[in-house]
């Protein structure tokens, strides 16, 4: 499963961890997410603005 990361602040949604503080269970995908998904650390950040982040 994958992860996005917020530009501003590098909180990461994982999508195997979800975040369940947000309502959303483990193993929820990006894209199950709605298109009005803030960051909820910083609330800056925008669902489009987030990266993906690449495993290494």
């Amino acid at each position: 499963m994958t992860r996005y990361r917020c530009p501003e602040c590098d909180y990461e949604y994982a999508e195997a961890q979800g975040d369940p503080h947000q309502g959303f269970a483990p193993g929820t995908p990006w894209e199950a997410l709605p298109d009005s998904f803030t960051c909820p650390d910083c609330a800056v950040r925008f669902k489009e603005d987030f990266t993906l982040v690449e495993d290494s």
